[in-house]
């Protein structure tokens, strides 16, 4: 359904990044709601090969996905994501407990979150679907619930319009998230054709940025339980 004739209170547009957690919450969205359209960001980030991968996977989903540039993020904050010239920090969880990794992009959230708000108002969609979580994360403050839960309400309050941001993967960690794909029956997909790595390679990635350490560490653990 092309998203012009949206006219559907059970519609929600989903964050895709082409990675594991968007990519698990774009699968989750399609189970619970009637319509359900996708919107990924290009800000200059340090491998455009993830805009890539959400193409193809909102392809395979069947989905519908809008491209927004906010170029202006490279030009504001200074950070790994965005400048090839600073490298990306390997994990480090006693570090990353007392503050952030350089690969943190000031802000960058709730700019997403509030331009898919935009879009979806214009389409009569009341329900937003990201996969931030503050079990496992990297640090980010932006990935809290209750910076969600603010950013919900001032979201309704600016635009006169009742949101209701969902966050499927808020309080698991990501073991449990890979155990959520595998039954949403995703898990060939999510292991074989998301990018996480902070490094561009799809798939396993890297293992040793702050994403590749968190996704590795949960598959094994997921895979233990799963035996």
């Amino acid at each position: 359904m092309k998203s012009e004739n949206i006219k559907n209170s059970k519609a929600a547009v989903v964050l895709l990044s082409g990675g594991q957690d968007s990519t698990t919450c774009l699968y989750w969205a399609k189970q619970r709601f009637d319509t359900v359209l996708a919107i990924g960001f290009d800000y200059n980030q340090r491998h455009k090969l993830e805009l890539e991968q959400a193409k193809l996977i909102a392809k395979e989903a069947n989905v519908e996905l809008c491209l927004m540039e906010l170029p202006i993020l490279s030009d504001i904050t200074k950070n790994a994501l965005v400048n090839c010239n600073i490298s990306v920090e390997t994990y480090n969880e006693n570090q990353f407990q007392k503050s952030p990794p350089n690969t943190e992009v000031v802000g960058r959230n709730m700019l997403f979150l509030t331009y898919a708000a935009i879009y979806a108002k214009q389409y009569s969609i009341e329900n937003i679907v990201t996969g931030v979580s503050q079990t496992d994360f990297s640090g980010y403050p932006d990935c809290r619930e209750a910076f969600i839960l603010s950013l919900e309400k001032t979201l309704t309050l600016s635009m006169d319009y009742p949101y209701k941001i969902h966050t499927p993967l808020m309080h698991i960690n990501k073991a449990q998230a890979w155990e959520l794909a595998d039954k949403l029956g995703i898990l060939n997909i999510i292991k074989n054709k998301t990018l996480t790595c902070y490094n561009g390679i799809i798939g396993d990635g890297c293992t040793a940025c702050p994403a590749c350490a968190l996704r590795k560490r949960g598959y094994e653990e997921f895979i233990k339980r799963k035996i």
